[in-house]
C-alpha cells in the first residue's frame, strides 16, 4: 500500500473550512465512500455516514478532527443505500444524544426506520430546504429525484460553496486518488474510448459509466445536470470516487455528463439490444 493510501486509512483531510473527509480508502476497493463531517463552532454534522464494517475507520478520523461524537447534531443521508446508512445504529450509540436528528426526505425514511427507527427523522423540505447552525452557517438541500432514488438530494454549504453530490458525480475507480483534477485534454476531450494524450485510465470513463449504471433515465439526469449548473458551486464532494476541486473542472464533467445519452433504462436496453 502507497505512503498516501495509508494517511487516508488513518487521517481526516481537511477539503475546506470545517469540512473533513472521513472516509476509508485501500488499494483492492474500486467503489470508494466517502463522508463528510462538517465542523462549526462546538456543533458537528455528519454527511452519508457510511457502511457498518467502515464504522471504526470512520469514527477513528472524526475523533481525529477533535470533536467529540456528542457534538454531532445531524445526520444527513442524502438516500437510504446501505454504504451511506449502513452505520446508523453504532452512530446513535456513540454520538448518544436525546436531541439527535437525521435529516433525508420522507421517500428516504420509510426505508431509513429499517437500520433503526430510533431518531427521530426530518423531511429536509419541512425545514425550508435548509439547515443552519448556531453560527448562521447555512446548509441548503437540493431535490435530485430519481438520481438515483426518488428521494435523493444534494447539500450545499453556503459558507464554502461545497456540494454534497451523494452518488452524483461519482466514479467506478481502478486508480482512485481523493481529488480529480482535469488536464486541459480531458476537459475538451469528445471521445472516451480514445485518449488523446494516451492516460493510462480515463479519469472520465469511470464517472460516464458510473452515471449510465446508477442513475434511472436520460431525462432524470438531464434535469438534474441543469438544476447543478445553475449553483453556484466551488468544489463537489461525492460519495463514492474523487473530489473535484475547481469550477472549470466542474465546469467540464457537468458538460460531459449532459451529453451521454444512454442512461439507466436506455443504456439497459441499448446493451441488450446490440
Amino acid at each position: 500500500m502507497n505512503k498516501k493510501l495509508r494517511s487516508y486509512e488513518t487521517d481526516p483531510v481537511e477539503i475546506a473550512d470545517g469540512i473533513y473527509w472521513v472516509g476509508y480508502s485501500n488499494d483492492f476497493s474500486k467503489l470508494h465512500c466517502n463522508p463528510y463531517l462538517i465542523v462549526e463552532a462546538d456543533e458537528a454534522v455528519l454527511i452519508d455516514g457510511g457502511n457498518r464494517d467502515d464504522f471504526s475507520h470512520v469514527m477513528l478520523k472524526i475523533l481525529r478532527t477533535g470533536i467529540k461524537p456528542d457534538q454531532i447534531i445531524r445526520l444527513i443521508y442524502q438516500h437510504y443505500d446501505p454504504d451511506l446508512c449502513g452505520s446508523l445504529p453504532q452512530m446513535e450509540a456513540i454520538i448518544n444524544r436525546s436531541d439527535l436528528k437525521i435529516i433525508s426526505h420522507s421517500e428516504n425514511n420509510v426505508f431509513i426506520r429499517y437500520y433503526s427507527a430510533k431518531t427521530e427523522m426530518l423531511d429536509f423540505r419541512d425545514l425550508g430546504h435548509h439547515f443552519d447552525f448556531k453560527t448562521g452557517r447555512r446548509l441548503e438541500f437540493y431535490a435530485t429525484p430519481f438520481c438515483h432514488q426518488p428521494g435523493s438530494f444534494v447539500t450545499l454549504d453556503r459558507q464554502t460553496g461545497t456540494l454534497f453530490s451523494s452518488d452524483l458525480f461519482g466514479s467506478f475507480d481502478d486508480q482512485w486518488s481523493l481529488f480529480l483534477e482535469l488536464s486541459d485534454s480531458c476537459r475538451q476531450c469528445s471521445d472516451i474510448n480514445t485518449c488523446p494524450i494516451h492516460l493510462p485510465v480515463c479519469p472520465m470513463k469511470g464517472i460516464i459509466q458510473f452515471h449510465q449504471r446508477v442513475m434511472t433515465s436520460n431525462r432524470a439526469a438531464a434535469w438534474t445536470m441543469q438544476m447543478i449548473d445553475s449553483l453556484d458551486i466551488d468544489r463537489i464532494a461525492p460519495q463514492h470516487g474523487s473530489i473535484i476541486n475547481s469550477k472549470k473542472d466542474i465546469r467540464s464533467i457537468i458538460h460531459h455528463l449532459q451529453s451521454v445519452q444512454a442512461v439507466g433504462i436506455d443504456f439497459y436496453l441499448d446493451e441488450v439490444s446490440r
